[in-house]
């Protein structure tokens, strides 16, 4: 089975290769895949996208040309293909439905902590010799309520995490878990908005949650209101929210995806001018913290992404790929 491996990067090689097969040979591309990038497509029968490779309908078409005949996302999101024309070409979509729920969730605690005690601020003071507080002030997180929509793995996580710190917990999920229920309570999406203190993001992107947050739900959230959001960019209104940070209707943000991240994350761009207007506004707040889209790099996640990435490859030239891991239209 050969593989084309696009956006990779040194760990993306070395967790891939410690888990390949010899059945599966491996070839590599730093760039991501898109229109301008599929020509590099030969003598293939599979390509393994990431987050950001944008693989449309005319890249499929030219996928299948090209004699491929499956897309292993390494990855859960699955909004970056288009699952319809890949459908017609008769290509197989697959991907990581979960990895390790418990580091995003963390990554996502890790955010509203450090925005609550301020510690990007503090941080940058002390290196300053500044060991002033004014402005530093946080709150007790015990106590306050927190909203979580979406309550698949990471969602689950996140909220056993924040009953620990004594919040009540609540969230809003089409498909409810049972296992949430021991946790805490499903309420409407408009109740969720309207209770929580903060309110952390852990559905998929889809055409439904598209500018779930936006200019309307901001509005029925709670003054002050923390948004923390780990999942996928395109589910918050970025000029909206920044529109809610303005008045501070939005009191803190917590991002570790931003909708126009493709070409932007995961790319060391410190020598270059930052030409996103929206994205460099978003950065002036003081009460804003950005990471670029890091909730998943842990030693455990890349091992089972890398895992369970090679095993469906290799189940799938067998004839024998799990259902439960191929993204279906």
């Amino acid at each position: 089975m050969r593989v084309a491996v696009f956006g990779t990067k040194p760990y993306d090689k070395e967790y891939l290769r410690a888990h390949c097969p010899e059945s599966v040979k491996l070839t590599f591309f730093a760039p991501s895949l898109n229109e301008d990038t599929v020509p590099m497509v030969k003598k293939v029968d599979a390509v393994c996208c990431f987050v950001n490779d944008s693989v449309t309908r005319k890249v499929i078409q030219k996928l299948a040309k090209a004699g491929v005949k499956l897309i292993a996302l390494r990855c859960a999101g699955f909004n970056n293909i288009d699952l319809e024309a890949a459908k017609q070409e008769n290509i197989v979509v697959c991907r990581v439905p979960e990895y390790s729920p418990h580091t995003v969730a963390e990554h996502a605690v890790a955010l509203i902590m450090d925005l609550n005690r301020n510690i990007h601020r503090a941080f940058n003071r002390v290196r300053e010799n500044d060991y002033s507080l004014q402005g530093l002030q946080g709150f007790e997180i015990h106590g306050k309520t927190v909203g979580v929509v979406g309550t698949g793995s990471i969602g689950l996580a996140f909220a056993g995490i924040m009953q620990g710190f004594g919040c009540e917990v609540i969230a809003y999920d089409p498909n409810e878990n049972k296992a949430f229920k021991k946790i805490g309570q499903y309420v409407p999406l408009e109740e969720l908005w309207e209770r929580s203190d903060i309110i952390s993001l852990h559905c998929p992107l889809i055409p439904p949650t598209y500018h779930l947050v936006n200019a309307d739900t901001i509005l029925k959230m709670k003054d002050g209101v923390m948004l923390i959001n780990t999942s996928r960019g395109g589910l918050i209104d970025t000029k909206a929210v920044i529109e809610g940070l303005k008045v501070s209707k939005v009191g803190y943000l917590g991002l570790d995806v931003y909708e126009e991240e493709a070409g932007l994350f995961f790319e060391d761009l410190s020598n270059r001018i930052l030409t996103d207007d929206v994205f460099a506004r978003l950065l002036t707040f003081p009460n804003v913290v950005v990471t670029g889209h890091q909730a998943f790099f842990s030693k455990e996640a890349l091992a089972n992404i890398a895992r369970v990435t090679m095993e469906n490859i290799e189940a799938f030239s067998k004839g024998k790929l799990n259902r439960v891991n191929t993204v279906t239209v």
